[in-house]
């Protein structure tokens, strides 16, 4: 029932930006957690951010030096991703992510878009 749809990926220069976009469907984006994961080729997931349902903002490992920024839209019903100033190991699948609420795994989301793309190359 729970659709989520990203948006917003492409060829970008490294140095350049990107907005990435998820539109959720089905239910209120205040709902849930909404993260955004990211695959790199060959690549296990890795967890770049999270939004938490009460609108607080967190960021995972290297997604801390400030190039990533989420946020959430609640009006348009979607949950965003800024990465600015893209290198190439930014090059992967962004996924969006939800879930209803607290889960002891914090890596553990049961609503996952089909990705957008983000190539970035020199």
């Amino acid at each position: 029932q729970v659709q989520l749809v990203e948006s917003g990926g492409g060829l970008v220069q490294a140095g350049g930006s990107l907005r990435l976009s998820c539109v959720v469907s089905g239910r209120t984006v205040t709902d849930y957690d909404m993260a955004w994961f990211r695959r790199a080729p060959k690549k296990e997931h890795d967890i770049v951010a999270v939004v938490k349902r009460n609108g607080a903002n967190l960021y995972y490992g290297d997604f801390m030096k400030g190039r990533f920024t989420i946020s959430r839209d609640n009006t348009k019903n979607s949950v965003y991703l800024q990465i600015d100033n893209l290198k190439l190991e930014d090059t992967a699948i962004y996924y969006c992510a939800a879930r209803p609420g607290p889960q002891l795994d914090p890596l553990s989301y049961d609503y996952w878009g089909q990705g957008t793309q983000v190539t970035v190359a020199s």
